[in-house]
């Protein structure tokens, strides 16, 4: 396997999770970039609800700088990995920094109401209870620079069909490389 990190952006309930179960599979590890903003909000006692736990998010990335969250999972990622949740131009930059050549910024992609059922099934607890959440949401990980870091990707997949047809996409392009 050539040594690569995946980067792996998307809006919420689009597929990143899907990317990262499939190129784990295949020998890679994974980093998550939201895994590592619920930690800090648990030891900071915020409230893990969507607008708690995004709240902090956004706080953090003024206190802090657009970077921050990547900054923070940094020291985790190794040759091999996939980071699972980049949000901004800012954190891609970073990590193109640390691994140049052998990053590859992924985006994936899925029409809003599939991404919203799946956010529904998924059950966690800072999934979003309504559409106007949900919409809450998107707009918010926008003000990230979201939508720019998508426009911006190296690749992308479309989600819009069975799991296992992502699936097989996914190990293309991961064998790809």
């Amino acid at each position: 396997m050539a040594s690569k990190v995946y980067v792996v952006t998307g809006m919420p309930g689009a597929g990143k999770e899907e990317f990262a179960q499939t190129a784990v599979a295949a020998g890679y590890s994974l980093i998550r970039m939201g895994d590592v903003v619920r930690e800090e909000a648990v030891r900071q006692g915020i409230k893990m609800d969507d607008r708690g736990v995004g709240g902090f998010a956004s706080d953090e990335r003024q206190k802090h700088g657009a970077d921050i969250w990547a900054k923070r999972c940094i020291q985790r990622i190794e040759n091999n990995s996939v980071i699972d949740g980049c949000r901004s131009l800012a954190e891609m930059r970073l990590f193109r920094e640390k691994f140049g050549n052998d990053s590859v910024l992924i985006a994936i992609e899925a029409p809003e109401s599939i991404r919203f059922e799946r956010l529904q099934k998924r059950g966690r607890s800072d999934a979003p209870k309504t559409f106007e959440e949900f919409r809450e949401r998107d707009l918010r990980e926008i003000s990230w620079g979201l939508s720019d870091l998508i426009k911006s990707a190296d690749r992308t997949i479309v989600n819009d069909d069975s799991l296992e047809s992502f699936h097989e996409k996914v190990r293309k392009e991961i064998s790809h490389d």
